[in-house]
């Protein structure tokens, strides 16, 4: 099951270790595609931290900007501390959307965001680290969605191998 058609789109992301902690969340949280701007991941993908592999399971394309990835049916969403934007909690989550992150050090075009559906941002003090966004959007998406797995089969089939631990 994913998450009802979800890509991601990272803008010029400044590390390896937040591309493959992204890498991480989109296989937990099961999305799609991810692609990226920029030359700088390119650089430095060797030192990738991607430790559940997800890279095998989900492209990771670069592009050279968010506009180029064809919508078909999806809504674009730009995630940044952008004047004007939705706060996250506030927002309802398309059924199929792109999510747009903007880099640490920098921020994502004013032509992506203008023409985004959406634009939101997480109300926190200070910005959080790109791989920490993915992972509270996601499960924001998670959370608000009426079909997610759950269960112990998800449990088991999902920890460490080291955890045999149970509620009793």
């Amino acid at each position: 099951m994913t998450i009802q058609a979800v890509k991601l789109v990272l803008t010029n992301p400044k590390s390896p270790t937040n591309v493959g902690a992204v890498m991480r969340a989109a296989g937990c949280y099961r999305a799609e595609e991810i692609y990226y701007t920029g030359q700088r991941y390119e650089r430095a993908a060797k030192y990738n931290t991607d430790t559940k592999n997800a890279s095998l399971h989900i492209p990771l394309t670069s592009v050279t900007s968010a506009l180029d990835i064809p919508l078909e049916d999806s809504e674009l969403v730009c995630v940044e501390l952008v004047e004007g934007a939705t706060p996250l909690p506030d927002f309802i989550h398309p059924t199929k959307a792109i999510y747009v992150f903007g880099a640490e050090d920098g921020t994502i075009e004013q032509s992506v965001i203008d023409s985004a559906d959406h634009v939101v941002y997480i109300p926190t003090v200070g910005c959080m680290n790109l791989a920490a966004t993915v992972n509270v959007v996601l499960y924001d998406r998670l959370a608000k969605s009426k079909n997610y797995p759950h269960g112990d089969q998800l449990i088991k089939d999902s920890r460490d191998t080291n955890n045999k631990v149970k509620v009793k």
